[in-house]
């Protein structure tokens, strides 16, 4: 299977449940904002984060102007925050704290076009 379609039937899928978990059980949010104040869950958490934001740049980083740049955003997108967690942990704690709180819904909602539209690439359900 090619890189972009695995990354893209991944990256669709995870966002899609993602944005299941979030709709039906808020409260999960909330306790990892909470958790990440714990030095021991934020290192871990930008450890994964790094990690799979640079598996993701290693092996797709393409910059065309379809569904491939989205699965390469994210990949760079998580490398940044996998990072600024571990480097400046409180100001990136306090950045994210901010945007959700302010973005929630516009988060959420965009969590969920992003991964219809991967789907939809990935497996030609609707074409246009």
């Amino acid at each position: 299977m090619d890189t972009s379609v695995f990354l893209t039937k991944f990256w669709g899928w995870y966002l899609i449940i993602f944005f299941f978990v979030l709709s039906f059980n808020p409260k999960r949010i909330r306790q990892i904002f909470k958790d990440l104040r714990n030095e021991k869950f934020l290192i871990l958490t930008a450890f994964i984060a790094i990690l799979v934001g640079l598996l993701n740049i290693l092996f797709h980083n393409i910059w065309e102007m379809n569904e491939k740049l989205i699965i390469t955003l994210i990949g760079w997108a998580s490398l940044f925050i996998g990072l600024a967690l571990f480097i400046f942990p409180k100001p990136a704690v306090d950045w994210l704290e901010f945007l959700n709180i302010k973005l929630v819904q516009v988060f959420y909602i965009l969590l969920f076009l992003v991964g219809l539209f991967l789907l939809n690439t990935a497996y030609g359900i609707v074409t246009i």
